[in-house]
């Protein structure tokens, strides 16, 4: 059981880091949100997120197989978007 206990600690050590660095990300999608808003450039881009999904997958060596890590990035990229959307739309009126 300690060694069960040992990998959860673990675990949950790594969560946290996950949590730090999607924060990290998403801070940057705001800005990102705010750079286009200025200027006048789409919210959405696809050609980066086939971009980022590409590279993502090129540099997985597993054991999450390919199709699991593109379904990981693209919920990501999918928060991010949201992220961006709700920071051009509340500088609207700013």
């Amino acid at each position: 059981m300690k060694a069960i206990d040992d990998w959860r600690k673990r675990i949950d050590e790594i969560d946290l880091e996950i949590l730090k660095l999607l924060n990290e990300r998403s801070r940057c999608a705001v800005e990102i949100g705010h750079a286009k808003k200025e200027l006048h450039m789409p919210m959405w881009s696809p050609e980066r997120e086939a971009e980022i999904l590409r590279h993502v997958v090129k540099a997985n060596t597993g054991p999450l197989d390919d199709a699991a890590v593109r379904r990981l990035f693209e919920r990501i990229i999918d928060e991010a978007r949201t992220l961006e959307r709700h920071t051009m739309d509340d500088s609207d009126g700013a």
